[in-house]
């Protein structure tokens, strides 16, 4: 019976790349299409690359490294471990991804290195982004990496997975933010714990690639080995503007086995946030209004393209303003990213009205650099993680919400309904 059974897309593609048929709870060995190093795991990757006696890497052009943690380099030490990444990514022929060009994330996607069917493994828990294109994407350790990339190989034990229906579609101001967190919320943070997430829905229609990645990037907060969109026109479109056209889309078969399926109706979603410290602490943002901020940070890979930050400028632009005493701290995923805002004006009207512009990269996100806050201050901030000490103060408060909401506070000083933002910051 069970070899009658049908395939999910992440049985699909591991099959695919393991030479043979795999099923959730086995191992494989599997072929990977392209991996990822960042400055916070290629340094270490390259160590133990030399320690394990390598002498080449399997294939260079497959081999990403990016310097987007410490960006720039926060200290002599970083400095070193950039020009270390720098050297060994020349010698083996790997794309270096400089400080300055953005987040290792974005600048794979950008480059045209995510496509549909594909394995994309990389030393960052936030590699589970690329299931938005209908790629297994998926985290490993430096010893992992290191191996990978001598090999062209990883093991991994095939994950069950589960359904998340979408249905429907969303009522402004709600956005693709919202939906991942509601999802976070009825998960839990170990919710999806080496599960893979695979959506589907109509919803899934109304969702450009760039809502959907907001809402894969996020998946592995509840656990998720992966989480992954089936291909469809809205994918093909987004990968033809990138000049990729040779892809092998893979879709579920009708009898393919979930642990389990949860619906979620996108009509019902309203604009949430989640409460310091804790990534599933969710509540409509209005069961938090009123709690004046200090720092609002629109960035990361979660919320750092333009598209965000234009949203939460279309709620700036309704008080005019910047409230008194709030930061606004921007942070574009790349350079790509920013220079679509220098393009359109966005960036000149944000940096008129005070806001403070940041590196290409992470940014403020992991606390490594960027615009730290203090100890005390309370953020709200368009990024994935909130727990203590994550933007690199321990005693700040971070609340996580969409680029809307984000934008609502730091319109008002105080968080706030992206609704009910009035001119100078009034709250209706």
């Amino acid at each position: 019976m069970e070899n009658r059974k049908g395939r999910t897309i992440t049985e699909k593609i591991l099959g695919a790349h393991a030479g043979r048929g795999v099923r959730a709870g086995e191992f494989a060995i599997v072929s990977v299409d392209q991996l990822l190093g960042t400055d916070g795991s290629a340094p270490m990757a390259i160590d133990l690359f030399d320690a394990m006696g390598f002498k080449a890497v399997h294939e260079g052009s497959r081999i990403a490294f990016s310097c987007d943690h410490y960006a720039p380099a926060t200290s002599a030490r970083i400095a070193a471990l950039h020009e270390k990444m720098r050297r060994f990514a020349e010698a083996n022929g790997i794309a270096l991804f400089r400080v300055g060009e953005g987040i290792g994330h974005q600048r794979m996607i950008e480059d045209g290195r995510i496509r549909p069917g594909t394995i994309v493994a990389g030393a960052d828990s936030h590699c589970v982004t690329y299931g938005a294109l209908n790629a297994f994407g998926v985290g490993i350790g430096a010893s992992d990496l290191a191996g990978a990339m001598a090999t062209g190989k990883i093991w991994l034990k095939v994950p069950h997975t589960l359904r998340i229906v979408l249905t429907g579609k969303l009522t402004p101001p709600a956005q693709a933010k919202d939906i991942i967190l509601e999802l976070l919320r009825r998960l839990r943070a170990d919710g999806a714990d080496y599960l893979a997430l695979e959506f589907s829905g109509d919803g899934i229609a109304s969702l450009g690639l760039e809502e959907r990645i907001v809402i894969a990037n996020m998946a592995t907060e509840a656990g998720a080995k992966a989480a992954l969109f089936a291909f469809d026109e809205i994918t093909r479109s987004f990968l033809g503007e990138r000049s990729v056209a040779d892809c092998s889309p893979v879709a579920p078969d009708t009898q393919a086995h979930y642990i389990d399926t949860l619906t979620i109706e996108l009509a019902k979603i309203t604009p949430r946030l989640a409460l310091p410290h804790h990534v599933d602490a969710v509540v409509p943002v209005g069961e938090a209004a009123g709690r004046p901020v200090d720092m609002v940070f629109i960035g990361t890979c979660t919320g750092g393209r333009a598209c965000d930050i234009r949203d939460a400028l279309a709620v700036i632009r309704k008080a005019g303003r910047i409230a008194p005493g709030v930061e606004l701290v921007i942070t574009p995923a790349s350079r790509a990213e920013l220079e679509l805002l220098i393009a359109d004006g966005s960036l000149g009207e944000l940096t008129a009205l005070g806001a403070v512009l940041t590196t290409p990269g992470c940014g403020a996100c992991c606390g490594t650099s960027g615009a730290i806050p203090r100890d005390g201050a309370t953020v709200i901030s368009t990024g994935n993680r909130n727990f203590k000490g994550r933007m690199g103060a321990p005693k700040a408060e971070i609340f996580l919400a969409s680029p809307a909401a984000c934008g609502a506070a730091a319109a008002t000083g105080r968080i706030s309904e992206p609704s009910a933002v009035s001119p100078n910051g009034r709250i209706a």
